[in-house]
């Protein structure tokens, strides 16, 4: 039984204590997006997580090239 309670104790008191910490108000996503500048942030993120895709990708392909050959 304590193995049961202590973890979902612990679960519990953690979920607890972040829901202490959330405000309504984000001041700068509010002002990076009447500014604009949200967009370039996203712009960026989508940039760098397609050159990743792509980067796996062909790691993948030459892989499966080189497996093909052995």
């Amino acid at each position: 039984m304590k193995k049961i309670l202590l973890p979902f104790l612990i679960l519990f008191l953690s979920a607890f204590f972040s829901f202490a910490q959330q405000t309504n108000e984000v001041e700068m996503a509010d002002q990076m997006r009447s500014s604009g500048k949200i967009y370039v942030v996203i712009a960026t993120i989508v940039i760098i997580f397609v050159g990743l895709a792509i980067y796996l990708f062909s790691i993948d392909r030459r892989l499966k090239k080189l497996e093909r050959e052995n």
